[in-house]
């Protein structure tokens, strides 16, 4: 990792260090993403069929997990596994309870009665990743909130092993959480598949979950065409980590690996004003990797990694903003009190004994999030996500008296003559 003092560099410098990986490959990928879109819609499942021996090196005639590939899985899960799916998933959903909306209904003026009612979005499609390593808590993350939503139609989709067969842990969760119908279909081609729907996948309302840069650039496409919706922009994970001297620096080289090792186009920073620290957390970072089972991933991602020396916290957490990451571990001395200076990140993890990982998997939260910095726009996945917030209004008589000239006022003042006219008639006024 590269090491660099902030106020050392120019402007430019300072944007360069704060680039993520497929900033610099965008085209590219947006062509590749493209094309692949494009052979989906006019090919449907032979074309996924194609795409998948492509990539996968395998090519299911059918893509839809049985009964009996279900059952596998559940003797393959070992009891410890399931047992800890089914105590995150129960933490996920007391999270996910609180923080639900309510319909509510006010009145806004005598006569006039407003209200919001919520509704379940009728068809979800979830992806889970599982390209360099299965991840069955995107499952978790992505199932407890649909479920709690209620959507009448969820699929999920995840990458087939090299089986042919998806990873047994993932399906378990997924039914953990409710979800009936999952597909082996991985990459921009799963997203294109349950974005206009196939012969065998059906087409979506909107499209959940994290993926590398192709899947990412997959959603955005395929909401740009108006086929489905998306959560947000949830790519190549990243964490930035803001320590002070006192901070333990085998933890915060720790917390820097554990987002490292999720691909090569990962990214992980370190802000600090204190040069021991910073010297420490290299030193760790480099034993620490040497013996990680995917070090190898780890490193390509350290590439693209800084570690950056600030003057100052205040000015650590300016970059932070500025930078809006993913995930942001505060290991400061009393982080509860620099809360108030975080203006955008997806989720923040305060002190030295709340590493990153709690988040992924068990704490409660969610763990897809915005990342590129999504976060200064978007949030992380709610049960919100999954459900449409639909207005209601209701105006007696006495209402269109109370508050229609005011609406007449605006409207004319709009040259919206159509627009006035329905407001007078019922006022028995000249438009």
């Amino acid at each position: 990792m590269n090491t660099l003092i902030w106020n050392q560099l120019t402007a430019a410098e300072q944007a360069a260090a704060l680039t993520r990986p497929v900033q610099t490959v965008a085209e590219q990928t947006r062509q590749t993403v493209a094309a692949l879109i494009a052979e989906v819609r006019a090919g449907g499942d032979a074309a996924l069929r194609a795409i998948t021996q492509r990539f996968d090196g395998v090519a299911p005639e059918s893509f839809e997990v049985s009964e009996a590939e279900f059952e596998a899985a559940e003797n393959a899960v070992s009891a410890e596994l399931r047992q800890a799916l089914v105590e995150a998933i129960a933490r996920i959903r007391i999270f996910h309870q609180a923080g639900m909306a309510q319909p509510y209904t006010v009145q806004t003026a005598p006569g006039v009665t407003c209200g919001k009612v919520i509704r379940p979005i009728a068809r979800v499609g979830l992806y889970v990743p599982a390209g360099s390593a299965p991840l069955p808590s995107t499952a978790m993350m992505l199932g407890v909130p649909a479920q709690l939503a209620g959507c009448g139609q969820v699929v999920l989709c995840t990458p087939p092993r090299k089986d042919g067969t998806a990873d047994p842990a993932v399906l378990v969760a997924a039914r953990l959480t409710g979800v009936q119908r999952v597909f082996k279909l991985g990459g921009a081609q799963a997203i294109a598949a349950m974005a206009y729907g196939t012969e065998q996948v059906p087409a979506c309302d909107k499209l959940f979950g994290p993926g590398n840069s192709f899947v990412t650039e997959a959603k955005q496409q395929v909401a740009q065409s108006g086929a489905a919706a998306i959560d947000m922009p949830a790519g190549p994970s990243e964490v930035l980590v803001i320590a002070d001297a006192g901070a333990n620096a085998a933890f915060v080289a720790a917390d820097l690996l554990s987002q490292a090792e999720h691909g090569p186009d990962s990214q992980v920073l370190l802000l600090s004003d204190s040069d021991a620290l910073i010297a420490a957390v290299a030193i760790e970072v480099e034993k620490q990797v040497a013996v990680l089972s995917r070090s190898e991933i780890a490193r390509k991602a350290l590439a693209a990694s800084r570690l950056i020396r600030v003057d100052s916290l205040d000015q650590a957490f300016a970059i932070s903003n500025r930078y809006a990451p993913e995930h942001l571990i505060l290991a400061l001395r009393e982080p509860e009190s620099w809360l108030e200076q975080v203006q955008a990140a997806g989720s923040v993890f305060l002190g030295d004994y709340t590493p990153e990982a709690l988040g992924d998997y068990c704490s409660g939260t969610n763990h897809v999030l915005p990342t590129a910095g999504a976060a200064r726009a978007y949030s992380g996945v709610s049960v919100a996500s999954f459900q449409n917030q639909i207005s209601v209004q209701s105006a007696s008589a006495e209402g269109m008296a109370a508050i229609g000239p005011c609406a007449l006022t605006l409207a004319r003042a709009e040259g919206l003559g159509a627009h006035a006219n329905a407001v007078a008639l019922r006022l028995g006024v000249s438009p």
